[in-house]
């Protein structure tokens, strides 16, 4: 499937709705779908995006429901609304930039407080309900709980949009989305797909430099640039048993968050803060490679999304360890193919809102591990 930006007379308008692990914002895209069940040759075309940042407040709730806490269903409650005007506002500034549009729905992941696949259940704060009385326009929501049911992990579900968006047949690539967690999905020259969650993407970058400089990530990778791997932290990281579990798997902040760096620091702590900073965006680029070179290692590409992609130390570390390992993928961000690397999982929510708008299967079991495809997601009706 092909991406163009531009106007098309043909198929229908879908808004997507993401916000991450990272905790930082709602990327929203209106997008012109093809109906995939005719073979048009039409692509994608991108009729506007925007970006709506979270306020400090909204940050705070979001991250103290990642773990258990007093009256937190009353906070959950809260959030959920918070989020739904947020949401909200981003999908007025879509409409405002792309005026007279119809929108067929809203795909919204919501945000991720809770994920125990392994205990049969995951969670997404949202009040779907608030906003389509909001914006007027049906919202399709809850798209893992199905997958989970049936089976399966409910991530990552990035995949088979990957596939539709990003596949070229004959050729064997990888696409590695970034953000707080990092998922590759592996599209391999056959035209299968597989993908699942290396483990930490940006969380604990993220909150090694809040805790230490008071920002919210590393610029650029700057920080990190400027200090040095300490091999005896990196390999006590790499001990994690999640890393050498076989997909199909996930993760998330229930897992890697501040407090299990700290228990791994045990021992470091005469460490400079900026050491450690490097270590981190190492762990994180060596888990990516390792996983590629082990699943992947005839892959020719790799292409990067989600805020990992604006890291540039990251990238050329991923680059230099996929070497190091005699794996000739070249890494790029997806900008390359057309699409900006925050785009991406918005767009691909948009593609599981029309998924689930046509009852087709959203999910990849060879991926997630369910029982068989299955249509995704949930209706609230503007």
């Amino acid at each position: 499937m092909s991406m163009q930006h531009g106007n098309n007379n043909s198929t229908s308008i879908y808004i997507g709705l993401m916000s991450g692990t990272s905790l930082d914002g709602v990327d929203g895209v209106m997008v012109r779908l093809p109906d995939p069940r005719e073979d048009t040759g039409a692509g994608m075309h991108i009729l506007a995006t925007a970006y709506i940042p979270f306020d400090a407040e909204l940050r705070q709730q979001a991250m103290r429901l990642q773990q258990a806490s007093e009256n937190e269903l009353h906070q959950e409650a809260l959030l959920a609304n918070a989020l739904a005007k947020t949401y909200a506002a981003c999908v007025k500034k879509l409409q405002a930039l792309a005026e007279g549009q119809v929108v067929q729905a809203i795909g919204v992941h919501g945000q991720t407080i809770r994920h125990r696949p392994e205990l049969g259940y995951t969670r997404q704060t949202n009040n779907p309900s608030l906003l389509a009385e909001l914006t007027g326009i049906d919202v399709i929501a809850d798209f893992r709980s199905r997958d989970i049911a049936a089976g399966g992990q409910g991530a990552p579900l990035v995949p088979a949009f990957h596939r539709a968006v990003f596949g070229c047949a004959g050729t064997s690539s990888v696409v590695a989305n970034i953000g707080g967690i990092s998922n590759i999905s592996i599209l391999a020259a056959d035209g299968s797909t597989r993908g699942f969650d290396t483990g930490p993407g940006n969380v604990l970058m993220d909150a090694w430099i809040q805790q230490h400089q008071g920002k919210t990530y590393d610029a650029n990778g700057d920080w990190a640039a400027q200090g040095n791997v300490i091999p005896a932290l990196l390999a006590s990281l790499m001990d994690e048993a999640y890393l050498h579990m076989s997909p199909p798997k996930s993760t998330g902040r229930d897992l890697f968050h501040l407090a299990w760096l700290q228990g791994k620091l045990l021992g470091f702590e005469a460490s400079r803060p900026v050491d450690v900073q490097a270590t981190l965006c190492e762990f994180t680029a060596l888990t990516l490679a390792n996983d590629i070179v082990r699943h992947a290692p005839d892959a020719a590409h790799v292409y990067v999304c989600g805020g990992g992609a604006y890291n540039h130390q990251l990238m050329q570390r991923l680059q230099v360890l996929l070497s190091a390992q005699s794996c000739k993928a070249m890494v790029n961000s997806t900008a390359i193919l057309g699409v900006a690397p925050e785009q991406v999982e918005a767009l691909a929510f948009a593609w599981l809102a029309q998924r689930f708008c046509l009852r087709l299967p959203g999910n990849l079991a060879d991926v997630t591990g369910a029982a068989g495809g299955r249509i995704l997601g949930a209706l609230y009706p503007a």
